[in-house]
C-alpha cells in the first residue's frame, strides 16, 4: 500500500442515505484506510456516513483527523472519539484545513456538502492550485450522475474536455485504494497550493 499518500480526505454525507450500501461502503473505507496506515482526514462529525467512516477506522486502530467549522458542532455532532480535532471559524476554513492536510481525496456518497466540498477541490486542480488525486468512489451508481453533470457541462460548452482528467472515476473502495498504490508509483508528487491563493 502507498507510502506517498499518508493522508486521504474523505468527503462524504452527515446522513446514512436509503442505500445500506452507502454504509457498508463508507466502513469498509474507513477500515481499509487504517490497515493501509493511512490517516483518514473527514468533516468531524458523528453522524451518518461521517460518523461511520470515522468510527470503523477507529475499530481498525487507525488515525483520524476531524476537521468541523463552530456552528456545526451541535447539528453534526462533533466527534469527540477521534484522533485530532480542528474546529474552524467557516466551512470554508474547513476546506482549506482538510485540503493542506491531504495528499488525496476520496468522493464518497453524499449530499450538497459533499457536493460542494467536491467542486470546490475539482475547481482548485482546474485553476492548477494543486495536483492532489481525485478520486470518485462509485457505490452502487451514485458517482455517475456526479460524471453525467461535469460531461453535460463539456457538451455544452461551458467546461473544457479537459475537466475530464482532472479526477477519476472508480468502481468501489477497493479500486480507489488500488488506483491509489498505482499512483504512488507512477505520478509525480503533488504540489501544496498557497493557502491565500484559495
Amino acid at each position: 500500500m502507498p507510502t506517498r499518500f499518508a493522508s486521504v480526505a474523505v468527503f462524504l454525507g452527515s446522513r446514512f442515505g436509503s442505500n445500506r450500501a452507502f454504509r457498508d461502503a463508507a466502513e469498509h473505507c474507513g477500515r481499509a484506510l487504517a490497515e493501509a496506515g493511512i490517516r483518514l482526514i473527514y468533516g468531524g462529525g458523528d453522524v451518518g456516513l461521517m460518523g461511520a467512516v470515522a468510527d470503523a477506522a477507529l475499530a481498525a486502530g487507525g488515525a483520524v483527523s476531524g476537521v468541523i467549522p463552530h456552528f456545526l458542532k451541535t447539528r453534526e455532532v462533533m466527534h469527540r472519539g477521534v484522533t485530532d480535532l480542528t474546529v474552524t471559524e467557516s466551512m470554508h476554513t474547513r476546506k482549506q484545513k482538510m485540503f493542506a492536510d491531504a495528499d488525496a481525496f476520496f468522493i464518497l456518497p453524499g449530499g450538497l456538502g459533499t457536493f460542494d466540498e467536491f467542486f470546490e477541490i475539482l475547481t482548485w486542480k482546474q485553476l492548477r492550485l494543486h495536483n492532489k488525486p481525485i478520486l470518485i468512489v462509485d457505490v452502487a451508481g451514485w458517482g455517475e450522475a456526479l460524471v453525467a453533470t461535469i460531461d453535460r457541462a463539456i457538451a455544452d460548452g461551458f467546461a473544457d474536455p479537459s475537466a475530464r482528467a482532472l479526477f477519476e472515476h472508480v468502481d468501489g473502495v477497493d479500486a480507489a485504494l488500488a488506483r491509489l498504490a498505482e499512483l504512488s508509483r507512477t505520478s509525480e508528487p503533488a504540489q501544496t497550493a498557497d493557502p491565500a491563493m484559495l
